[in-house]
């Protein structure tokens, strides 16, 4: 059993697989925000241009405080996702070790600042005594 949940894991929590949630949740948060700007400004605008319907500024007022909403509802998901993937992504590094650097395989020569080994005791450019 708990190699099937290593291997669910390592399936569900892979790069593609997170990518692709996170693409559909947020296309389908913006998506709100294109029907909003379709009902609530476009169909008014060609309903008053065409003469089919008459608006007072209630109406207006309406129609902008839908679509700022639909706006505020997207980035409150998108700011939930954010969260939410980080929180994960700090899970999945926390039980891994970080690699330390590689100790540096060159050094610069303080005279004549070339680059040369770590160990060497004199410069082969310049032959300049080094201190280690």
């Amino acid at each position: 059993m708990k190699k099937f949940i290593e291997e669910f894991k390592s399936f569900a929590l892979r790069g593609n697989v997170m990518d692709m949630a996170v693409g559909v949740i947020i296309g389908g948060a913006f998506s709100g925000i294109v029907t909003s700007l379709t009902d609530n400004f476009i169909n008014p605008i060609l309903n008053f241009l065409t003469g089919h319907a008459k608006y007072n500024t209630q109406d207006i007022a309406g129609f902008a405080s839908a679509f700022v909403s639909a706006v505020i509802n997207f980035l409150i998901m998108a700011l939930i996702l954010f969260c939410l993937m980080k929180g994960i992504n700090k899970f999945l590094s926390f039980g891994q070790k970080k690699e330390e650097p590689a100790a540096p395989a060159t050094k610069v020569c303080p005279f004549c600042k070339s680059e040369i080994a770590v160990d060497a005791v004199r410069c082969p450019h310049c032959t300049s005594e080094l201190s280690k």
